[in-house]
């Protein structure tokens, strides 16, 4: 399962039409943009691909878009991008839940909060809790949040988790994110609803932006995954039934990477332990 290193994808790249590209992680770390990705997802579509940023970050698209800009991401990288703020909004909507309890920092994700129609509430009289994140992703975990999920247990809850993501590196720190809580509820017996990879709900949202942008349904053979995350953006692609290209400095940098270059043992240890396939596996996206 171990994936063959490779140093550009140009070459693999050509084969597709569209590619579903990860942004944290491969677009950029956190803090500033990977200038190479960015080259490598331009000149694809120049050459006629699509490119669709898939991200789980827990706000509407608008707001991706001007974490972008901020790092300084360039728009000719990518055509649309499909978030998983977006994906747990249309669900809440769907749902006609009238009251929700928040769980996550309100001034970060303050976009996601702002577009919501329900009342905000304890969770004695909540319909659902909404989970964009920790509150304090600096000090706290996801068994912090245990006596709110024991309270919500109770009374079957269902829980949207607005970032399927475990952790998340800015710079080269990890910070937890909502799924950590997610996970622990669903351990626990509660239900979930996962906004974004590796659920079907984020790739079904590509698929149908990608159609619309290209005017005709594209078949999964014509897609390219490109992700950082072997559980989020690999098994995503698996799913999807479309090939995937591996980010090795992203998430997984300290168990596939020495220094800078791809370490062979390392990767085939970390594909032994989880064996999802993938085309190839890079450092860094370049074409």
């Amino acid at each position: 399962m171990t994936p063959p290193i490779t140093t550009h994808a140009g070459d693999l790249m050509a084969h597709y039409d569209v590619v579903f590209c990860d942004v944290w992680g491969v677009v950029h770390d956190g803090l500033t943009a990977h200038i190479p990705a960015c080259e490598a997802l331009a000149r694809f579509r120049t050459l006629g691909g699509t490119v669709i940023l898939v991200s789980n970050a827990p706000v509407p698209r608008e707001q991706v878009a001007r974490m972008l800009d901020q790092r300084s991401v360039p728009r000719s990288a990518w055509d649309a991008i499909v978030s998983s703020g977006d994906i747990a909004l249309d669900h809440i909507a769907a749902k006609c839940y009238g009251a929700l309890h928040w769980i996550g920092p309100r001034d970060r994700d303050s976009a996601l909060f702002d577009r919501l129609t329900t009342r905000q509430t304890s969770i004695a009289d909540a319909d659902a809790i909404l989970c964009s994140g920790l509150n304090d992703d600096r000090i706290e975990t996801a068994a912090s949040y245990r006596p709110q999920l024991d309270q919500a247990l109770a009374r079957h809850l269902p829980f949207v988790c607005a970032n399927p993501d475990l952790v998340v590196d800015v710079g080269r720190t990890h910070y937890l994110c909502a799924g950590a809580i997610a996970d622990l509820y669903e351990s626990m017996g509660g239900p979930v609803f996962w906004a974004g990879k590796p659920h079907a709900s984020a790739y079904r949202a590509a698929f149908a932006t990608a159609g619309r942008l290209r005017g005709t349904v594209v078949p999964p053979g014509r897609v390219l995954a490109i992700g950082d995350a072997i559980r989020t953006d690999l098994k995503a692609a698996l799913g999807a039934g479309v090939g995937a290209l591996f980010i090795a400095g992203g998430i997984h940098r300290q168990v596939a990477m020495t220094g800078a270059a791809i370490d062979p043992v390392k990767l085939a240890a970390l594909f032994a332990a989880e064996p999802i396939p993938a085309l190839a596996a890079m450092a860094q996206l370049r074409w």
